[in-house]
């Protein structure tokens, strides 16, 4: 059976510890990129930051993704944010779905991009790329980031504009959101791009090791004093940012073990 053929109502048996969610709204940014959002079981809970896994209807063993809720603690809905994979065994077919279609969602939400996992601090950097980002949509709308920090800085790595436009929307539909609207003045939003002209070029690691992400923002080098890290990107950027934040002395945490970083390791295809 194709997607297709099975819009709304799955006619494989829902597995045991799934949710099946009606879709709410799908948008569409550029032929690689789209959020979709989707209704919120009463039982649900999470913590914002944290990731689930995420199917479809569409076969009698459906595929399953780690997919970060964008959407912060709060929300009466489940927004995600999602690449376009052509071959993906999931997204090639979950980027087609329309409002009022099934998406699948197993119950247990998970992950370390949470504020839990951080010790106090002055400074939190949300250090992420592409899709990657979708995480700290859910913390910056999230009263307690605000709490925990003074300052916020959410990085953002794109190859082009138009994969920009997420992050941009959202920030500044901030300052008119019920919860975080005053304390969001504490956000700063820091975009780079690598393949397209733009008034900040490169990699944020490369950014961060000639210092000029500080020398734009005007602020001192990361500190393990002040300074915390969340980080959320491909596998090469994780990997990069991590040694340079280990450079500045940070140490990584975990829900179990609260330090002074942080780092997403769940993907989608």
């Amino acid at each position: 059976m194709t997607l297709d053929t099975a819009r709304t109502i799955p006619d494989f048996p829902v597995p045991t510890g799934v949710f099946a969610l009606t879709v709410t709204e799908v948008t569409h940014y550029t032929d690689r990129l789209f959020k979709f959002r989707v209704t919120r079981p009463a039982s649900f809970r999470f913590r914002s930051g944290e990731f689930v896994m995420i199917g479809l209807p569409n076969d009698e063993k459906p595929v399953f993704r780690a997919y970060s809720i964008a959407s912060p603690s709060w929300d009466e809905e489940l927004e995600f944010y999602s690449i376009k994979v052509p071959d993906g065994p999931l997204t090639e077919h979950l980027q087609k779905i329309q409002v009022g279609d099934t998406v699948l969602m197993r119950k247990k939400p998970t992950g370390t991009l949470v504020n839990d996992a951080l010790l106090p601090g002055k400074r939190l950097w949300m250090f992420s790329t592409g899709t990657g980002i979708a995480p700290f949509a859910s913390l910056i709308r999230d009263p307690e980031t605000y709490e925990k920090f003074d300052e916020i800085i959410l990085t953002h790595t794109c190859r082009e504009v138009a994969e920009l436009q997420y992050g941009e929307d959202l920030v500044a539909t901030l300052k008119d959101d019920p919860l975080v609207g005053e304390i969001a003045q504490n956000l700063r939003h820091y975009c780079t791009l690598t393949r397209e002209n733009y008034p900040v070029r490169g990699r944020i690691t490369d950014l961060i090791a000639s210092c000029q992400v500080f020398e734009d923002l005007n602020v001192p080098p990361i500190n393990p004093e002040s300074d915390r890290g969340m980080i959320c990107g491909s596998m090469a950027m994780l990997k990069d940012t991590r040694s340079a934040l280990d450079g500045f002395g940070l140490t990584e945490g975990a829900n179990n073990k609260p330090a002074t970083y942080v780092v997403e390791r769940a993907f989608v295809d």
